[in-house]
């Protein structure tokens, strides 16, 4: 069940509010929803506390229910402890497929583990400076940078050119990695199969990072690999596939596309 992205798993959307901005909601449940249906959604935190009065709006508009955690001692995080427990909670109803948690915060890395280790599928969603271990305990991870509103912006004036892709050393060789495991006796693998590949290597992996809407606009970039359309039996479906453009199959021109 890890790796399951269908759309029609149950999710538990967990929300650190003294740890995420509400202004990312609407994206953070839009990229949500292309793993499934948020059938639980709840926010965290002291909200007696005036510096989360501008979620008020964004839970109404967006039927997520707030969860009240007073600050019983000064120093220690109570709202992750009550996180924490609520989703173990949820983990053992045995109603759900997934979770997802949004947080930057390293408590919640033991939490991840034992989630995963369940077999049930671990979304996290946290600004660029989460800790690597929460990162990496993820079997996705979203940085919120490329939700928020301003994140279309972004895209259009980051995308980055060939030459500057191609010097991405960690870039080319977890690709490269990827169509390696991937691929066939002649080389070509399903770009498909290559992305699931990378996710499971770095869990952070995003083509929006790196200012591109979909893997296969960053790949299409890169001068180091050839992608080729396929249409799958006589009906209308097709496939892409990529392959390292070193190796040539006998007889295959391999047309980029």
């Amino acid at each position: 069940m890890a790796n399951d992205t269908s759309g029609s798993s149950r999710l538990a959307v967990l929300i650190d509010a003294d740890n995420a901005r509400p202004s990312v909601t609407e994206g953070l449940l839009a990229e949500v929803a292309k793993y499934g249906a948020a059938g639980v959604r709840r926010a965290y935190g002291d909200w007696t506390t005036p510096n989360l009065a501008g979620w008020k709006a964004v839970l109404l508009d967006h039927s997520i229910q707030p969860v009240q955690q007073f600050r019983y001692t000064v120093g220690k995080n109570a709202t992750d402890s009550a996180m924490i427990i609520d989703a173990m909670d949820l983990l053992h109803s045995r109603r759900l497929d997934g979770f997802c948690i949004v947080s930057s915060d390293s408590d919640f890395t033991g939490l991840a583990r034992r989630i995963r280790e369940d077999g049930l599928l671990v979304i996290g969603f946290g600004e660029r400076k989460t800790p690597r271990p929460f990162v990496a305990a993820c079997d996705r991870f979203v940085y919120i940078e490329l939700l928020g509103p301003e994140a279309p912006a972004r895209e259009a004036a980051g995308r980055e050119g060939a030459k500057a892709l191609t010097a991405d050393t960690r870039l080319v060789n977890l690709i490269r990695g990827a169509v390696e495991a991937a691929s066939d006796d002649t080389g070509w693998a399903p770009l498909g199969a290559v992305g699931r590949n990378i996710a499971n290597q770095a869990p952070e992996f995003d083509s929006r990072s790196y200012g591109y809407g979909k893997l296969s606009e960053l790949v299409a970039t890169l001068p180091l690999f050839e992608m080729e359309e396929r249409r799958h039996g006589d009906g209308p479906s097709k496939a892409l596939y990529i392959r390292n453009s070193r190796k040539r199959a006998p007889g295959r021109g391999g047309a980029r596309r």
